[in-house]
């Protein structure tokens, strides 16, 4: 998983990042309430992991933000205090889980798993639509049991338009998300219809059934039944 913490106690977040990157994650440190808010809705992230007491926003405003901007990622709230009021505080805002200081690494890896699972299926290991299946630990693709070969970006994009199924995704978000273009000062517009396309004649051009659909002027969709 991609993790942000936003965490002023430099030791401290320093400690949680490589404990968590020896887990396999992938880490980013904020320092402010300020920078966690503006990484949390540019970058993708799977779990962002807020400390309550911040430089600037606090972690309760930054958490309730985010919600009313739509931002369903799961959200651990790690603090000092521990009152109810605290907690409920914080969940209310919109936090997943809550963990207070001080705590042994062993039971925030313990959380971190119980939010992953907790999450949607998307984010599980095999993503099935129909006859299309994903490995995603394996980097394998299937339709209807036949290998797909599909490049490492292809097998990208074809993972977020699963994940999101039955959503339409526009150019700009794939961009964002699969390309990792957050400031698209060069349109790539143009290289995304490539790799649909190429991704289309692998996925569905040899099936009777249509599962990945161009919305003209909007961007594209996954559907199912």
């Amino acid at each position: 998983m991609r993790i942000l913490i936003v965490e002023d106690e430099r030791k401290l977040a320093t400690a949680v990042k490589q404990g968590l990157e020896a887990e396999q994650h992938t880490v980013d440190i904020a320092p402010t309430g300020e920078e966690g808010f503006f990484l949390a809705q540019t970058q993708p992230f799977d779990l962002l992991i807020f400390d309550i007491m911040l430089p600037g926003r606090d972690g309760i405003e930054i958490v309730g933000n985010l919600r009313r901007l739509g931002h369903r990622t799961p959200i651990l709230l790690l603090t000092s205090k521990d009152a109810i009021e605290d907690r409920v505080q914080g969940l209310d805002a919109g936090a997943d889980d809550y963990l207070g200081k001080p705590f042994a690494f062993s039971e925030l890896q313990a959380r971190v798993r119980a939010l992953a699972r907790r999450s949607s299926p998307e984010f599980g290991v095999t993503l099935k639509v129909e006859d299309l299946e994903l490995d995603r630990s394996r980097h394998v693709a299937t339709r209807d049991g036949k290998l797909l070969e599909l490049t490492g970006r292809e097998f990208e994009l074809l993972e977020y338009l699963m994940r999101h199924l039955d959503q339409v995704v526009s150019r700009e978000t794939l961009a964002r998300e699969v390309w990792k273009e957050t400031a698209r000062y060069t349109p790539i517009d143009n290289l995304i219809d490539v790799h649909i396309a190429r991704l289309r004649r692998k996925m569905d051009d040899p099936w009777p059934k249509k599962l990945l659909k161009t919305v003209r002027g909007v961007g594209f969709v996954l559907r199912s039944d």
